[in-house]
């Protein structure tokens, strides 16, 4: 090859170097250079995303705020356990066991309840009553479609 490229005239040899050199730079910028601007696109993609929803999220906790602060007074706690023996009979469920905590936390427990009326329940606890669900322990019963369960409820707050 060293000898084909010595008997090339001067001119000829420079073209060569040239386009070689020309092709190489195409390569490194189709190797190297375009996947690492498409990757940079991408990543400033996936950033504008992610200050969007931060965005959202920090409007979300101011409005949580607001609520809070100019919502029922904090003083005023609901009862627990007359709450939940309302809710439990409005979806059919039979307490099997109530027990109030020291920390103002109510301990239930549910056995052979209809699964789907106990997500209702809880879903309702948490979402329109504004209680936290602490701990819930979930086993199957022995019939199908229905579960033994333990959960710990505590006012929101």
């Amino acid at each position: 090859m060293k000898q084909w490229f010595a008997r090339l005239t001067q001119r000829e040899q420079l073209s060569l170097l040239a386009m070689g050199f020309a092709i190489a730079l195409y390569l490194v910028f189709v190797l190297l250079l375009a996947p690492l601007a498409d990757a940079r696109d991408r990543l400033a993609q996936q950033n504008k995303g992610v200050a969007e929803t931060l965005q959202r999220v920090d409007v979300l906790v101011s409005q949580i705020l607001h609520l809070r602060a100019s919502g029922s007074d904090s003083g005023t706690r609901r009862n627990l356990t007359s709450l939940i023996n309302r809710s439990t009979s409005s979806f059919g469920l039979q307490v099997n066991r109530l027990q109030p905590n020291s920390r103002g936390e109510v301990q239930v427990r549910l056995e052979n309840a209809p699964f789907d009326e106990l997500i209702a329940w809880l879903h309702q606890l948490e979402y329109r009553e504004g209680l936290l669900v602490r701990e819930a322990s979930i086993t199957q019963s022995g019939t199908l479609g229905r579960v033994n369960v333990t959960v710990r409820l505590a006012q929101a707050g």
